[in-house]
């Protein structure tokens, strides 16, 4: 077996509507072609990001900020923290300055961690 890329990141998430506010309108992405009810009251919504893709669904539980998650690469690190404050999001981390980036750690509404990321 060889495995040739990570083909999505899923974010499992409790209330839909609340988590596509916090995806949609927080932190800007845009549903993509996937964004269907797959079983009744079940939902699979994609996000592209670059090359590549966020899922958030409610078939399964959330596992929390100590689950994997997936870091979110900003193209002004400073401004998407500030940005994220200002919208009362849970920050856990404000910012890590490392000798290849600065990352800081958030969580979506469900607890899920999120990475904010910039390469220097």
């Amino acid at each position: 077996m060889k495995v040739t890329e990570i083909a999505f990141v899923g974010n499992p998430v409790t209330d839909i509507k609340r988590a596509r506010d916090f995806y949609e309108r927080i932190l800007g992405l845009d549903a993509g072609e996937i964004d269907e009810e797959i079983a009744e009251g079940q939902y699979w919504i994609e996000y592209a990001i670059g090359d590549q893709t966020l899922a958030i669904s409610n078939t399964w539980e959330p596992s929390g900020a100590s689950g994997p998650s997936a870091a979110l690469e900003v193209d002004d690190f400073d401004a998407a923290m500030a940005h994220l404050k200002q919208e009362g999001v849970n920050i856990i981390l404000e910012k890590l300055e490392t000798p290849v980036c600065f990352m800081g750690l958030i969580t979506d509404p469900d607890g899920n961690g999120l990475t904010i990321h910039k390469r220097k």
